[in-house]
């Protein structure tokens, strides 16, 4: 999570911004991105203290989430014999008790235990490469949410095999966006919009005079194609896409999936909302729309190859009419 990226990220979201009135933008490097904090505030000094605070936080979450971080909680946690108890820090044990909740909920089509399959699939550069069948067994061996137990009374986790090789990067971006929210409701800026890379993005209150923050969703492969408008309040958008390669790997099957283009997630927190965008791009449309019935009001707006070479644009949830653009 701290790895600088091979090249920059698709910003899978995008917020016209710049249409709001008295807004002030700042912007901070972590996890492998930019993160920006987007206020409407009359103060710009008090506006950039706070910012400043909230990335503070963030800078201070990514030392305990980041397997590339010596003595970080998930660094620990990838070097921890089995059957021996580790204590955790408040963050990562919120964020492994979200990852396992989505794992649970999407029948694990998510997983943050994935490291050693992410490791197979791509060389030391990230490039897609074919693993062996004796690296294939030993990853899948040592892979599955159900080869860790988290015990929230004592803050603590325990493996059931060891080595696991836990990577936090598809919940983290989202869980550090709704924890500097949270940092700036302390501070009392209320009207606000957060986003990591664009990938994970969450809306405080409106801009005065506005009933929510705009925000669309465009085709990674023609940023002029706008496949939704948003006006985003209290709740995050999150997206997920093949852009850069074979990076989105079906944890059940073991192998990089395939069927779709991309996907993107309407939730209330980041995190959550980070992890189901993973999640969509794996499930076959079907179990997205049935999640998006069985957990509403979760939303689902994914693009898959048609048969003729083309894309098709599928929503899922309570979309209103005017939200998707034909």
């Amino acid at each position: 999570m701290t790895k600088p990226p091979d090249k920059p990220e698709t910003p899978f979201v995008h917020s016209d911004w710049a249409s709001v009135q008295n807004v002030h933008r700042f912007a901070h490097q972590a996890m492998a991105t930019t993160f920006e904090i987007i206020v409407q505030h009359e103060d710009e000094l008090y506006a950039r203290q706070a910012s400043n605070a909230a990335f503070d936080e963030l800078d201070r979450i990514e030392g305990e989430l980041s397997r590339y971080i010596e003595n970080s909680d998930v660094t620990r946690i990838n070097h921890l014999p089995a059957g021996k108890p580790l204590p955790l820090g408040l963050e990562t044990l919120e964020c492994l008790r979200i990852s396992q909740q989505v794992h649970a909920r999407t029948k694990g089509a998510f997983d943050v235990t994935i490291g050693f399959l992410l490791d197979c699939w791509r060389d030391e550069d990230k490039q897609p490469r074919v693993p062996s069948a004796e690296e294939l067994s030993f990853a899948r061996a040592h892979t599955g949410m159900s080869n860790l137990r988290l015990d929230e009374t004592r803050c603590t986790v325990e493996l059931f095999i060891s080595p696991i090789r836990i990577d936090l990067g598809g919940v983290g971006k989202g869980y550090g966006v709704d924890r500097m929210a949270d940092l700036l409701r302390e501070w009392d800026v209320e009207r606000a919009l957060i986003h990591g890379g664009f990938s994970s993005v969450l809306a405080l209150e409106a801009p005065q005079e506005m009933a929510g923050w705009p925000v669309t969703l465009s085709d990674p492969n023609d940023r002029r194609r706008i496949l939704a408008r948003l006006e985003l309040k209290g709740g995050a958008v999150s997206g997920s896409g093949l852009e850069k390669g074979q990076h989105i790997i079906d944890p059940r099957v073991a192998r990089p999936i395939e069927g779709k283009i991309a996907a993107w997630s309407m939730t209330s927190d980041a995190a959550t909302g980070d992890a189901l965008s993973t999640a969509f791009m794996i499930m076959t449309l079907e179990q997205v729309k049935d999640y998006c019935t069985r957990y509403p009001p979760i939303r689902a707006l994914l693009i898959v190859p048609t048969s003729e070479g083309g894309e098709q644009v599928i929503a899922a949830g309570p979309w209103q009419a005017r939200e998707l653009v034909d």
